[in-house]
């Protein structure tokens, strides 16, 4: 029976290391030393991620899974950048944060690193995304909103986040589902939560779509009206809010977020670090994180979450060729 993370790891901390250092800085050459680990997000900090990222890193530390985790941030070009570095890494002793809005870089950026030439680890959490529109908005629910922007999309315009991320995924999505004229699609992406919030609040566009987060406070304080979540179930986040698929349209997305490593490890790396993060999640710690922060569990590993994001590469490419956004 292998050893246990914490067995192993206080095995690595009593006997001294077999190989010599490597002339790589930060290489991994003993197999399974995880007493030390780095955690990429490939975007700033206080995003998404990034923040993932640093929940990880202190629950991993508090608990006494490892006991020296570094987050580092490699921004750029909706994650993709910090890709093409993880695929010409050598360190086992590192993971990277990614999500959905990565699979529509890679094709927004016509980037040459794509998802398979790295190494699936986990998927850990989703995020509800909402569709809201302005207070004094004339739609009141999904299916009135939907009559007006199958009537004329042009004219409805819709913000959201950067180009060819969940917020546009979403929008197209629903205008598949819809029957609305995706190719005339009128999505405004906006840098930053902010910017999308300023265009509701200034009633500059016929409706927003972004995370639970970006738009709550707003909803709450009624200078949003939120139409439907994106989940498969209502959530707490907005309250008494339903769902797209309550709304009558079969639409269901989640912002979710995982973690991926260097290309070419060993399978007992691979496993490892899926050991590590396995531990991780199982802790008091990482699901009392998920209930304060709202989050969904959707934690798979390994092959299974390989397998997921060949499904969503291929969704999200569909979907992006519909609306115009690639080819």
């Amino acid at each position: 029976m292998p050893l246990s993370r914490r067995s192993f790891l206080a095995g690595a901390l009593a006997v001294p290391a077999l190989a010599a250092v490597s002339a790589c800085a930060g290489t991994v050459v003993q197999p399974g030393d995880l007493s030390r680990l780095r955690l990429m997000a490939p975007a700033s900090t206080g995003g998404g991620w990034d923040t993932t990222a640093r929940t990880l890193q202190s629950v991993i530390q508090r608990t006494g899974i490892a006991r020296n985790v570094q987050v580092f941030n490699v921004e750029g070009a909706g994650g993709t950048i910090g890709l093409g570095q993880l695929a010409r890494e050598d360190d086992d002793a590192l993971l990277m944060m990614m999500g959905l809005v990565m699979v529509g870089a890679i094709d927004t950026n016509d980037s040459s690193t794509r998802l398979t030439d790295v190494t699936p680890i986990a998927r850990l959490i989703g995020e509800a995304e909402v569709i809201v529109v302005p207070e004094d908005s004339p739609y009141d629910d999904l299916a009135a909103f939907v009559d007006a922007w199958r009537a004329d999309p042009r004219g409805t315009p819709i913000a959201g986040g950067s180009a060819g991320g969940t917020d546009q995924v979403l929008a197209g999505l629903l205008a598949l589902e819809a029957d609305v004229d995706a190719a005339q699609i009128n999505y405004i992406a906006y840098s930053g939560g902010g910017e999308s919030l300023s265009a509701l609040l200034g009633s500059q566009v016929a409706a927003g779509i972004g995370g639970t987060a970006d738009y709550a406070e707003q909803v709450r304080a009624g200078r949003l009206k939120a139409l439907a979540v994106s989940t498969a179930e209502r959530t707490d986040q907005v309250d008494d809010v339903p769902t797209i698929i309550e709304a009558g349209f079969d639409v269901e997305v989640t912002n979710w977020r995982g973690l991926m490593a260097r290309p070419g490890m060993s399978d007992q790396a691979r496993e490892d670090l899926i050991q590590l993060v396995v531990d991780a999640h199982a802790t008091d710690e990482w699901q009392q994180e998920i209930e304060t922060r709202g989050w969904i569990d959707q934690f798979t590993t390994g092959e299974e979450y390989g397998a997921f994001l060949a499904e969503e590469e291929t969704r999200v490419r569909e979907v992006l060729t519909q609306i115009g956004l690639i080819s």
